[in-house]
């Protein structure tokens, strides 16, 4: 009896402190021409640790439950404590009654630029900036605890979205690249000041549908599915007749282009013809796969 009270309260333990994200953080360093410089390394253990072991919601996640992604950092140069680098983020979401993971994150973040000292203490600050370090990184963790829930229930990733928009609005006192209406288009501003915007609201509704009605249906009826993927894209042709060639729309489909070649081209037949027609219009610098898709 003493064995089995034990290894329930470890299993509810283990329930209890699991953080939300299953994250793999790899620090490239090739190009600074000093990739072998221990700096880089002790860099990527304590970015998997601060990402993996913070606490970022009050949500209790399951094991099962902690979402997939991963952060390429390639630094590009590197002088003392000044970092120059990219960051390359991925998420995924399992679909049902499947083993297939569908890619729903898929960000370049080109402007990441940051201090770090060997060791130095890295600590989440929800509602102060630390360092651009901190701020860029756990701003993608919140987009992609946004686009997960979203892709689960309607509008349900909100209150990530909102902390997203913290994040960017307190790192603005930063002179780095990324946190300001003047850096762009397409920038962490841009993408998370549209995201939370009413003019692209079928953005996120399409997130859910795109994966509730149409993915999560696909292993118990495919024709089902493709169907349901369809109707999502005319969803997404509405946006791209308010604002043609949005940010919004090229970070959906640099996550969901190959998927959607996959997709269409594969399984049950249906007429695809007006699909590949919508996706010609509203995501044309991936013209190329969608020439691929065979009808």
């Amino acid at each position: 009896m003493r064995k089995i009270l034990v290894l329930l309260t470890f299993l509810c333990s283990t329930v209890v402190f699991s953080q939300e994200l299953n994250c793999t953080v790899n620090v490239i360093s090739q190009l600074t021409g000093n990739d072998n410089n221990v700096v880089f390394k002790t860099l990527e253990k304590q970015l998997n640790e601060f990402i993996n072991n913070t606490k970022w919601t009050e949500k209790e996640f399951g094991a099962e439950e902690r979402i997939n992604c991963s952060m390429v950092i390639s630094v590009t140069s590197y002088e003392n404590d000044r970092f120059k680098a990219t960051l390359q983020v991925s998420s995924s979401r399992p679909v049902f009654n499947s083993t297939y993971s569908s890619p729903v994150y898929n960000y370049n973040d080109k402007d990441f630029n940051f201090q770090y000292l060997e060791f130095q203490n890295i600590v989440f600050n929800p509602l102060q900036f630390e360092s651009n370090l901190v701020s860029v990184l756990s701003f993608h963790v919140f987009m992609i605890l946004g686009m997960d829930a979203d892709s689960f229930a309607l509008n349900g990733g909100d209150d990530y979205f909102a902390q997203a928009q913290t994040i960017a609005t307190y790192s603005q006192q930063l002179s780095g690249q990324g946190w300001k209406l003047e850096d762009g288009l397409q920038s962490r501003f841009a993408l998370i000041d549209n995201l939370l915007s009413p003019t692209f609201k079928e953005m996120r509704s399409t997130m859910y549908s795109y994966h509730i009605e149409a993915m999560d249906v696909m292993a118990e009826d495919a024709k089902k599915g493709k169907t349901k993927i369809i109707s999502a894209l005319s969803e997404l042709q509405k946006v791209h007749r308010k604002r043609p060639n949005s940010y919004l729309l090229r970070v959906f489909f640099d996550a969901k282009s190959d998927e959607l070649a996959d997709i269409l081209s594969g399984g049950p037949s249906v007429n695809i013809t007006e699909a590949v027609n919508i996706l010609n219009k509203i995501a044309p610098m991936h013209s190329q796969k969608w020439r691929k898709i065979k009808f």
